[in-house]
């Protein structure tokens, strides 16, 4: 990181000044109104403005708290430790933890050297980011994008991502535009953080949840992801080590649908893209991702897409 903007965000804050003088806990009307255990976004942001930052507060520890908007703690130096919805997470140096707006959070004491950002932003900033997310709607993008938005109200996203350049870059830049006085910062912004969850997308593989059944969901939709054509439930039963019908009735409660019908999200999505970006024939296509009876393809293709794939290819 930018050795000034890290100074910046390193820079002792009046309400740490106080805590350091001996203050023994967290001033309540800095953050919440009235006895709710609520962190508003009314007391961060200033009037009109839909996402701002802030150091977060070290030296002592913060009590279990939910927010009213969605918070993303960014961990630019050192460590901190944080109990989301029961379970520990230790967010490291580079790596980025996101919040619903319901999510139940408590935050260990910090050090003087542990330097971690939070971004407060309103659920209504996400809507200019999404058409950065690329076109092809996939479970496992639904599924991530709807934690992301904070449409998942509970939902924690924990991306260990600190050795991704582009992803650390996309961070530093919205920093430093939420810092200095940009022009059009609001553009600006929305734009960086739609390529920044492009990019965290891109790698799912980095991301761990704050409980066992959510990282199990999320597994078995990276597996939809690679294994379509040919994949069977009982086989990523068995690599989870869970019962078939246990893995089954969490992929319907976490997702609101069965695994065949996220089998056949994917291979008809894959149709479609590449139906709108190759050459090869319509049989081909239906081969490609998985179907051997072209009646059946094409019936669930019109099912979905409301036209034959011919059709939707000349129109598209």
């Amino acid at each position: 990181m930018d050795a000034a903007l890290l100074t910046r965000l390193s820079a002792v804050t009046p309400e740490e000044e106080r805590i350091l003088r001996g203050e023994a806990r967290i001033d309540r009307s800095l953050y919440m109104d009235g006895s709710r255990d609520v962190i508003s976004g009314d007391k961060l942001l200033s009037p009109g403005k839909i996402i701002t930052i802030r150091p977060h507060t070290r030296f002592i520890a913060f009590p279990e708290h939910t927010h009213d908007y969605v918070e993303m703690v960014y961990m630019c130096r050192g460590q901190t430790v944080h109990r989301v919805n029961g379970r520990e997470i230790v967010l490291r140096e580079g790596e980025l933890l996101l919040l619903g707006q319901h999510a139940r959070q408590s935050i260990a004491p910090a050090s003087r050297e542990d330097i971690a950002v939070n971004f407060i932003v309103r659920p209504a900033f996400f809507s200019a980011t999404l058409p950065y997310l690329g076109e092809e709607e996939t479970p496992l993008r639904r599924f991530i994008v709807g934690c992301l938005t904070g449409e998942n109200e509970t939902g924690c996203l924990h991306f260990q991502v600190s050795g991704v350049l582009p992803i650390q870059n996309l961070i530093e830049n919205m920093l430093y535009t939420l810092t200095e006085d940009t022009p059009n910062k609001r553009g600006i912004l929305q734009m960086t953080m739609g390529l920044l969850f492009a990019q965290l997308l891109n790698h799912s593989q980095s991301l761990q949840f704050a409980s066992q059944d959510q990282n199990a969901v999320v597994a078995v939709l990276r597996y939809v992801e690679e294994h379509y054509r040919d994949g069977s439930l009982g086989e990523i039963a068995e690599s989870l080590h869970y019962e078939l019908s246990s893995l089954s009735r969490l992929i319907r409660q976490k997702t609101g649908r069965n695994y065949t019908e996220l089998v056949q999200e994917k291979r008809l999505s894959q149709a479609a893209w590449l139906l709108r970006n190759t050459e090869r024939n319509v049989d081909e296509i239906a081969r490609a991702v998985g179907y051997e009876n072209m009646t059946y393809f094409h019936r669930l293709f019109r099912d979905r897409y409301g036209q034959s794939p011919r059709a939707y290819r000349i129109c598209k």
